[in-house]
């Protein structure tokens, strides 16, 4: 099982990781999420519970070459209706589908069953599906993705080890800023295992996973796409503001790369600065409309324009709030992911540690 202390920690990229290599070393793989926590609907209804199948894990199929048949469907959707209809009838126990999953892993397939926990370590018990409940219920061993601050994250993994005792596996530290790369493989990764805590990888800080489409960012702003609808997979990976003067702008964007730049309708000076730049799309706010001028010239080099009803600052924090908080449903992420799992994580010696 693969779990973690916090949300968006990397899961899903690690369950693609292992699971493609397994693949290409011709090892049969199953991945599943027995709490689902985003499903796809299909004429605005969701699947039967017999078929509910999260999003991730049929993204994660997809582009690795699963039948249907390897994708082992959810329990339960992790959502408020379902989480109200739990709480009201006061059980704690998994739905009706829990042994319909046991029978499945039960069964003598050969080869590795790959599941992916809810976002924390205690979420999902509303459901009788937290990572601590099913590692117990099945036996199954589990590797945390943690996000690596400083030395203080080492607190969540302690409480982690202490509730999940046996069961825990190891960890892969994620998200590590570049620099500081040697100085934890050197000391904290034989710090923690002192403390019996095994590290799997340590994987470096990618812009590009914490990126996200100009698409997102348009269903998240509900923003009025103005030009290029037909770019709007392009990948976003930094934010700039443009509210300085036009010579300070100009030597900023240059900084900067696969940026989104929001400013003021007004601003037409920035507006084609930003558009010289490495600018993935210009979101404008407030009163007005970009000038002709301005729409001609972020046509002409394929930048799409939005417009946003939102402040500046409202504007700003829904695009923070999207970096790192969106799923890995890109291909370009996939190939990425692929790459930083190989490279950084010991997947042999993952393997050896479940006796395969």
């Amino acid at each position: 099982m693969i779990g973690s202390c916090e949300p968006f920690s990397g899961k899903s990229a690690l369950v693609l990781g292992i699971a493609r290599y397994l693949r290409a070393i011709n090892v049969s793989v199953r991945i599943g999420k027995p709490l689902a926590t985003s499903i796809e609907l299909v004429d605005g209804e969701r699947a039967s519970q017999s078929h509910l199948i999260d999003d991730d894990v049929k993204f994660i199929g997809s582009i690795i070459g699963l039948s249907e048949e390897l994708l082992i469907p959810s329990v339960d959707l992790l959502a408020s209706d379902t989480a109200e209809k739990r709480l009201l009838e006061s059980v704690l126990e998994p739905g009706e589908g829990f042994e319909g999953l046991k029978e499945k892993l039960d069964d003598s397939f050969e080869g590795l069953n790959l599941l992916e926990a809810a976002g924390s370590i205690h979420e999902g018990l509303l459901y009788g599906l937290s990572l601590e409940k099913l590692a117990k219920n099945f036996g199954s061993k589990v590797l945390l993705v943690h996000l690596w601050k400083d030395s203080r994250s080492i607190d969540e993994l302690l409480a982690a080890k202490e509730q999940l005792g046996d069961s825990l596996l190891g960890v892969v530290l994620n998200a590590v800023t570049p620099d500081e790369l040697k100085e934890l493989k050197d000391n904290v990764v034989p710090a923690l295992k002192k403390l019996e805590i095994d590290v799997f990888g340590v994987m470096p800080r990618s812009p590009l996973l914490r990126s996200v489409t100009v698409e997102e960012l348009v269903r998240r702003l509900k923003a009025r796409v103005i030009c290029c609808s037909d770019k709007l997979e392009l990948m976003v990976e930094t934010l700039s503001i443009g509210a300085m003067n036009v010579n300070s702008a100009m030597e900023f964007f240059r900084k900067r790369r696969n940026m989104a730049v929001v400013t003021g309708a007004d601003r037409t000076d920035i507006q084609l600065a930003a558009l010289e730049a490495s600018t993935q799309c210009l979101i404008l706010t407030g009163a007005g409309e970009p000038l002709p001028q301005l729409i001609n010239r972020a046509e002409e080099l394929e930048v799409p324009l939005l417009k946003v009803d939102k402040d500046t600052l409202s504007t700003v924090e829904v695009i923070e709030q999207a970096f790192g908080h969106v799923r890995l449903h890109e291909a370009v992420k996939a190939t990425y992911a692929f790459r930083l799992v190989e490279e950084h994580c010991d997947l042999q010696r993952l393997f050896r540690f479940l006796g395969m």
